[in-house]
């Protein structure tokens, strides 16, 4: 292991050094320009804006209408590609995959711990097909949990007296008293 702890700094400036998140750059543009559904979207936006659908478009030079075109749609446009984008870099099963990979290979070489530091199936597999396998490992948890704990079980009895007290702390009176019954006698002051 190494003798300075690495920082999510350290693994950036090393992959900005390597070539490494220009390359990642490159991938999430040809990915979007390869987007085809971005690419129609665009297209029907361009084709239903105000810019283009007002009387007298037709005599306002390609600068004009670009301009307005671009004051009309650069932040629906653009809010759709980031959404896109974002999709890319947390999608599990490509560019996402890559991005974990990437950065967990540039921190393991910092920090000289062998890689892989977690198990590609568990963070790589999509929640549906552990799913099953989650449920099993939970309900094996709680039954360890409850067999463990039995001594620690309370009563209803007991948790009502608890709930009780909470009920009055802060308000200056004492906490009322809990009969053998577990209830709390109605409170005897006028």
């Amino acid at each position: 292991m190494g003798s300075s702890v690495v920082t999510p700094e350290d693994v950036l400036e090393s992959l900005m050094n390597d070539g490494t998140i220009d390359a990642i750059r490159l991938k999430i543009i040809n990915q979007l320009k390869a987007n085809e559904e971005l690419k129609n979207n665009t297209i029907t936006m361009v084709e239903q804006s105000k810019v283009l659908n007002t009387p007298g478009a037709e005599r306002q030079t390609k600068r004009e209408l670009f301009d307005s075109l671009r004051r009309e749609l650069e932040t629906p446009v653009l809010e759709k590609a980031s959404k896109s984008v974002w999709e890319l870099i947390l999608d599990n099963n490509g560019l996402g995959r890559e991005i974990n990979e990437m950065v967990e290979k540039v921190y393991c070489r910092l920090s000289g711990v062998e890689p892989p530091l977690f198990p590609s199936s568990s963070i790589l597999q999509p929640e549906k097909d552990n799913g099953k396998e989650k449920e099993k490992e939970k309900e094996k948890e709680e039954e360890k949990e409850n067999s463990e704990s039995s001594s620690k079980k309370r009563s209803f009895g007991e948790m009502s007296m608890q709930g009780a007290v909470e009920s009055v702390e802060g308000t200056g009176d004492p906490p009322a008293a809990v009969d053998d019954s577990g209830t709390v006698p109605p409170n005897s002051k006028t």
